[in-house]
């Protein structure tokens, strides 16, 4: 109990002490995992996701982007397992770009820099029903059609796109924050969830976390996934990426701290003076 409330301490006294740049350094040793914000951050301990699994593959496979916060990684193997277990026959689900190993800036992304983002492209039918393997990131109507070229076209997949957004939300691991996707994907969806009589919980708490962004694409071609920081991590320097809905694991707090303890913190911390 004692190095836990020490790491808790330490955790929140240190964040800055690199610049406020969101980077471990010798002056910030407690700074661990998914550190910074999502659009400014870094990464270590990261874990790399297979190339493929069950239910799952790399949209390309030999890119090196896809390693990210351990339960991220965790998250997106169960979901893809769970997506299988309860519509089995369908093609897997393509995944997009995580992070670096070492996070920070990626091309082509404003957010993916601390392993706690990630791209899933949608699951799709051929017009008739038939699941098929995605063609990319294709553009959906609120009709849930895609235009693959002039004479061709796909559907959007409710049932398994919903199973999947149903895993991540009951995910012990995720913890999610965002599934950001275009306001007629989660008409699609949500219309589908009532329908099949899910439990009203589950359905407000997707509702609440399925967002169309305003600073960026609609994502009618994909969701984008982002989980929230646990309390370990926010104690090792992770940080906001958006709300503290009801249902997360709530902020770390601080008891009343006695003098042994502050005797230990004093020891500890490279920043005290004497």
């Amino acid at each position: 109990m004692r190095g836990s409330r020490l790491a808790a301490v330490l955790g929140l006294a240190l964040p800055c002490a690199g610049g406020c740049a969101g980077t471990p350094t010798p002056l910030a040793p407690n700074l661990e995992g998914s550190v910074g914000v999502p659009h400014h951050g870094v990464l270590n301990h990261s874990a790399e996701l297979p190339v493929r699994g069950h239910g799952f593959s790399r949209l390309r496979p030999k890119s090196p982007t896809y390693f990210g916060n351990p339960r991220l990684v965790r998250a997106l193997v169960g979901a893809a397992e769970s997506v299988v277990a309860r519509a089995p026959g369908g093609a897997p689900l393509f995944i997009g770009d995580i992070s670096a190993r070492q996070g920070g800036k990626l091309p082509g992304h404003r957010s993916h820099r601390t392993g706690r983002d990630v791209d899933l492209l949608y699951f799709v039918t051929t017009p008739a029903g038939a699941p098929v393997p995605s063609p990319g990131f294709v553009k959906f109507g609120t009709d849930g059609l895609a235009s693959t070229d002039p004479d061709h076209f796909v559907r959007f997949d409710v049932e398994r796109n919903w199973l999947l957004v149903r895993a991540l939300l009951l995910s012990t691991e995720a913890e999610v924050q965002w599934i950001f996707a275009s306001r007629g994907v989660e008409a699609l969806l949500i219309d589908y969830a009532r329908a099949r009589g899910e439990d009203p919980r589950l359905v407000w708490r997707a509702e609440t976390v399925l967002l169309e962004p305003g600073d960026s694409s609609p994502h009618d071609d994909h969701f984008h996934l982002r989980i929230a920081c646990n309390q370990e991590e926010m104690l090792r320097g992770c940080e906001g990426g958006g709300p503290r809905w009801e249902w997360l694991s709530p902020e770390p707090t601080l008891g009343d701290l006695d003098d042994e303890l502050l005797s230990e913190i004093a020891r500890e911390d490279p920043l005290t003076d004497g």
